[in-house]
Order: structure tokens, then C-alpha cells, then sequence
């Protein structure tokens, strides 16, 4: 079957977009555009028929979101989801994404959907207000740099990182950095 002008054009407009735009089958990748390789640092190839769950930071990021989005969804007969997560480049960068996505079954919203994502800058964190200074510390300590590697790439000292540290544990209730990373994660 040869192709219409038209369907060529939407095919141009859909691999050209400057927005992520990925298009997955029960939660597996169909497609993807190539401002979803710029965003995560995949080639199309390395998503395609796997598993999104390569854009997560961890398992139960993956899970909690699915299973959040599927009952919203299932619950209102809504077929358009919208949040604040964290996702994870090929080079293991936390990022802060803004996900929308619509299914095009509404009656099984993940057997198709098309999602668009972009990476948020400045975000400010739901469950606790912080100040600018510990959304930098907060988004490197996620991604696994020390005190010392923050207060260089800051240019600030590292017993001021740990301040911010010891701040943020404070706001997030938590007694060590693990948990408080965890609840960085779970922040959405």
C-alpha cells in the first residue's frame, strides 16, 4: 500500500516533534520519536518492543505510576492521565518529567497509549516546600554524588551540603540519606 502525502507528513510531524512522544502496547515500547533519544539518551532501537520500565529510576516507581494512572483511569472512564514523576536516562540521571499520556482503549487503557514527556527544570516538590538550594541538592543526591562532589558542582562547601542535607531530612521526616532519597523518589 503506498502512503498518502498526509500520512507521510504526520509520520515527518511525529518523528520530527521537539516533544517526547512514545507510543506503547501494553506498557511495551511501539515507538518512539527522536526527541525521546535526546530526552533519555536511547536510541530507538534500544527501547523498542521493551518494557518503559527502562525509564524508571526503579521497580516500584514503575509499579506504583502504572498501577495510580490504570485505576484513575478506570475508576473516572477518563482516557487522558497526566503527572509529575521521576525518570532515568540511559547514564542513570534522575530527572524530573512531566508525563501525559491518552489511551486509545478505554475500556483496557494500557493495551494503547501515546505519552509525551518533557523534563521539568524547576520543580517544586509536592509533599514538603523547600527552597531552591535544596531542589539542587535534593536532584544530586538522587543521582548519587557526595556531599563533597555537590559542594564542588555547586560551588559551595560541603558542610553547607550537608546543611541543606540535614534540612531536607528534617521536611521529609526521615532518619538517614537512603530514606531520605527514597522519599525524594516517591516526591511525585
Amino acid at each position: 500500500m503506498i502512503a498518502s502525502v498526509e500520512q507521510k507528513v504526520a509520520a515527518f510531524g511525529f518523528q520530527e516533534s521537539p516533544v517526547a512522544q512514545i507510543v506503547v502496547r501494553h506498557r511495551r515500547v511501539v515507538e518512539v520519536n527522536k526527541a525521546v533519544e535526546r530526552l533519555f539518551g536511547y536510541s530507538r532501537d534500544e527501547v523498542l518492543n521493551h518494557s518503559v520500565r527502562r525509564l524508571y529510576p526503579t521497580i516500584a516507581d514503575f509499579k506504583q505510576i502504572g498501577e495510580k494512572c490504570e485505576t484513575r483511569m478506570l475508576a473516572t472512564g477518563d482516557n487522558y492521565y497526566e503527572d509529575e514523576r521521576f525518570m532515568q536516562t540511559k547514564g542513570c540521571e534522575i530527572f524530573w518529567a512531566r508525563a501525559k499520556g491518552m489511551t486509545l482503549t478505554p475500556e483496557d487503557p494500557f493495551s494503547l497509549m501515546v505519552w509525551s514527556l518533557e523534563k521539568i527544570i524547576n520543580r517544586s516538590y509536592r509533599s514538603v516546600n523547600i527552597s531552591s538550594r535544596e531542589r539542587e541538592v535534593a536532584h544530586h543526591l538522587v543521582n548519587g554524588l557526595t556531599s563533597r562532589e555537590i559542594g564542588a558542582t555547586l560551588s559551595i562547601s560541603h558542610r553547607t551540603v550537608e546543611a541543606h542535607r540535614a534540612s531536607l531530612m528534617h521536611k521529609f521526616g526521615v532518619k538517614n540519606v537512603a530514606e531520605l532519597v527514597s522519599e525524594i523518589v516517591l516526591a511525585v
